[in-house]
């Protein structure tokens, strides 16, 4: 894992915090729109949650930065620095297996395996190659952006946000990211983003992908 991005700001998570991670994770996202939409059944997506985070951490604690807000971990964005140099090889076995200790994960929740044929059916929202349109500038990307239920209204979403636009800022950087709650757009356009396009394959719900320009690029567009 290169070292480029680095943010002083922030708390810096790594292995040892994946069960605080994991908490939060399931937390914030028990009824967001793709999960509730992937897992229909609310006591089966209780019981999966908590595995499919622990699955994704295996992959994003080697292809990400993952920072909190603080220790007591209130909030997290874990971002892909899209400019670093990638082992495209070690990147692809880790994403194999980390897709195979799901698929094992929902075939043993559900050996029906209709939970197993959403996850497959809804590749489109689980993944970013929406962002291979964006072209070849510097880029960063919010993989996940979330505050505890109970921290939300508290400055936790400004602090980590803020943080890593600054870095992009400072860095020539443009920042990507999706989200499948409709709500969350405005939330984004203050910080900047404006909308990309909108996905919407297999399933009525939508994945709004995001991009907030460069700053250089923002005085271009201001002055056009």
């Amino acid at each position: 894992m290169s070292e480029i991005l680095k943010i002083d700001q922030l708390y810096p998570v790594d292995q040892k915090d994946a069960d605080k991670l994991t908490d939060l994770l399931t937390q914030c996202f028990a009824e967001d729109p793709l999960y509730c939409q992937l897992i229909p059944q609310k006591t089966m997506r209780k019981r999966l949650l908590p595995g499919l985070f622990q699955c994704d951490l295996d992959e994003l604690f080697q292809t990400c930065h993952v920072y909190a807000d603080s220790p007591e971990m209130n909030g997290i964005i874990i971002v892909s620095d899209e400019t670093e140099p990638q082992n495209g090889v070690r990147r692809r076995i880790v994403e194999m297996f980390a897709s195979w200790k799901t698929a094992a994960l929902l075939l043993e929740e559900d050996p029906s395996c209709k939970t197993l044929w959403n996850f497959i059916r809804g590749q489109e929202y689980l993944n970013s190659e929406w962002t291979e349109d964006l072209g070849e500038a510097p880029r960063l990307h919010v993989v996940y952006f979330a505050v505890r239920p109970s921290k939300r209204g508290q400055g936790v979403a400004s602090r980590l946000m803020k943080a890593v636009l600054a870095f992009a800022d400072e860095n020539g950087m443009e920042v990507s990211l999706e989200t499948h709650n409709q709500r969350n757009l405005e939330i984004y356009r203050h910080y900047g983003f404006h909308l990309f396009e909108v996905v919407k394959k297999h399933f009525p719900l939508k994945q709004f992908c995001m991009v907030r320009p460069s700053e250089a690029a923002q005085g271009t567009l201001a002055a056009s």
